[in-house]
């Protein structure tokens, strides 16, 4: 072998990627669900006349609510009063945007494989 060329480095093992992937995951949700916790008051006043925009900001939100849930602390994920067509219609629009900006990419560019 000549001298010029670099030696690649052994692969990792399948194993350890897949532990790093998974402690990855677990460090994002929990910081995700601390975030989520803490912003959960200010996002979710008591008593605000909820409308398009409380709804989109819920909706967006509500994803991160599943951390918390799974490390038991029970969240809101919608407005205590949500009634309103309004809300409604723009709860469903913060979904879809979160949905949109998560897993869009994989959409604009299907030929792509995830990961």
């Amino acid at each position: 072998m000549p001298a010029t060329q670099a030696e690649k480095p052994l692969p990792r093992p399948p194993a350890r990627r897949w532990l790093q992937k998974a402690v990855r995951l677990v460090v994002a949700a929990l910081l995700l669900g601390w975030l989520y916790g803490w912003a959960s008051p200010w996002a979710y006043p008591a008593g605000a006349r909820v409308g398009f925009a409380y709804g989109m900001l819920h909706g967006g939100l509500m994803p991160m609510a599943l951390p918390s849930l799974l490390m038991g602390k029970d969240v809101s994920i919608y407005a205590v009063v949500n009634t309103g067509r309004l809300y409604k219609l723009g709860y469903i629009a913060g979904i879809n945007l979160c949905g949109l900006v998560f897993f869009g990419s994989l959409f604009w560019r299907p030929g792509r494989k995830p990961g």
